[in-house]
């Protein structure tokens, strides 16, 4: 049965129609309604009569509107049925065959990337960018360190955080993975040692590798982090760096505490190694809860890694690396080897998303509600599965009752749903008894993709040979806010 929307709801995510003519602005609206998955593919737009009553709209301006979308390729016609929401190209075209094997067929739902669809605030700061762009045309373009502009608005919003910063202290970059290379190019040695978390983001710990350090793993359970295990690794192992994700880290969803904060910046600043800290996900609290200080805020020689990737979109290649000033020249020079600087656009867009402060309260309220949605589905469908309720980021993660996750994965893709298993965040192998699955989808995408995972595991648990009798778990029991 194919969904359809109301014009009643249609009219209340429309909203006030800007100024001009009318169609245009319907079109226009809609257009980003469909872009960003606020109205999903697929679905069957209200008549043109209910339309306009519900908008105070003539019926020729939603015809005109209609006829845009369907010549822009965000609509088709089909006879006798009606108007149907669509993306140029077809679904296919959204996704990169890189990223999700096999391609993207039209039931495809990629759980691999934990990011989400732009939220309506993108679309708005690229048109503000477009506005500001002349003021630059008259230049040369290259800004290797970042607009003035941009580097004053990350300063700021280390400032409200409680972390005083100057914008001399931002170096801007394509993204906090481009700025953890820059880092390591910059001042690691070939034989140098690193700390890093396990599970933890697997492009952080190949671009560790791939400088020449040798890599000593801490171990994260699913409450987080062991700092007396932690602290001995750093004992023995003599670190260089220490590679952390202290806000909803990546996968786990863990937060670490300010008192474990306190802890681990004092002993990391008397060992001498010196805190690369992703904060990636800083911004995604869910549950409207106060975080943590930066963790530069304990230890002075922490060198912060931002980006807009997961609080906003992916596709806003920018991020930023926060420093201690006497790096600054060693980090610009490894910065300027690799390239001149970030697209003006993509960073005048960014300034005005930072410039609005926090993430847009829609957006959290949408989060949440996937979230939420995802633990009770994993909850009711696969009861012997455990997880811990992360109060923010993108991502759910969860124990198996048995080693299998990799054999899920695999047999997942026969099932059209891409999931990513425990071995890939875990830089030396294991944690096939792990599993991520993002809630960054719809939560039509993010029950049915659960309904395909608890049949594939119930073929696959049946046949598993290796489950303890002690991990023999009762069922989740969630209190759903």
């Amino acid at each position: 049965m194919k969904e359809s929307i109301t014009a009643r709801q249609l009219s209340t995510l429309v909203g006030t129609l800007p100024a001009g003519t009318a169609y245009v602005g319907l079109a226009d609206q809609l257009t980003l309604l469909i872009g960003d998955g606020r109205i999903p593919l697929g679905v069957r737009l209200p008549s043109e009569r209910s339309l306009a009553a519900a908008l105070g709209r003539s019926r020729t301006t939603i015809t005109r509107a209609y006829l845009a979308l369907r010549d822009s390729g965000y609509a088709r016609a089909t006879q006798g049925s009606g108007t149907y929401t669509a993306v140029p190209g077809g679904r296919r075209q959204a996704h990169d065959r890189v990223l999700v094997a096999g391609g993207a067929g039209e039931d495809w739902i990629d759980l691999s990337c934990a990011a989400d669809s732009a939220p309506a605030e993108v679309m708005a700061a690229y048109t503000a960018a477009l506005s500001d762009l002349p003021t630059y045309l008259s230049g040369h373009g290259y800004f290797p360190s970042g607009l003035r502009v941009l580097q004053e608005a990350v300063a700021a919003a280390y400032q409200v955080r409680g972390l005083p910063t100057v914008p001399e202290q931002i170096i801007v970059t394509p993204g906090a993975l481009s700025a953890a290379s820059i880092v390591v190019r910059a001042l690691a040695s070939r034989r140098g040692h690193a700390l890093i978390e396990s599970p933890t983001y697997p492009n952080a710990a190949e671009t560790l590798r791939a400088a020449g350090l040798t890599l000593h793993e801490t171990p994260l359970g699913l409450t987080g982090w062991d700092m007396a295990g932690m602290m001995h690794t750093i004992q023995q192992a003599r670190p260089d760096f220490a590679y952390l994700v202290p806000d909803f880290q990546n996968p786990t969803g863990a937060v670490m505490t300010t008192d474990q904060r306190q802890q681990l910046g004092r002993c990391l600043q008397a060992h001498g190694v010196a805190p690369i800290v992703d904060e990636t996900h800083q911004a995604l609290a869910l549950d409207g809860q106060a975080m943590p200080a930066p963790f530069a805020c304990f230890n002075p020689d922490t060198i912060t890694l931002g980006s807009l990737s997961k609080a906003f979109w992916g596709g806003l290649r920018v991020g930023w690396i926060r420093a201690p000033q006497p790096l600054l020249g060693s980090l610009t020079r490894a910065r300027m080897s690799l390239d001149l600087g970030v697209p003006i656009v993509e960073q005048l867009a960014a300034a005005h998303l930072l410039r609005q402060g926090t993430v847009s309260p829609g957006q959290i309220q949408r989060l949440r509600a996937q979230r939420d949605a995802l633990m009770q589905a994993v909850a009711t469908h696969l009861p012997d599965w455990r997880f811990v309720p992360p109060a923010g980021g993108l991502a759910l993660w969860c124990e198996l009752p048995c080693r299998g996750a990799t054999a899920l994965a695999a047999a997942m893709t026969v099932k059209q749903v891409a999931v990513t298993p425990g071995p890939v965040f875990s830089p030396d192998g294991g944690l096939d008894a792990f599993i991520r699955l993002p809630w960054s989808r719809p939560v039509a995408d993010l029950r049915q993709a659960v309904d395909r995972i608890a049949l594939a595991w119930r073929s696959i648990a049946t046949h598993a040979l290796d489950l303890p009798a002690s991990r023999q778990h009762k069922p989740i029991r969630l209190v759903m806010a």
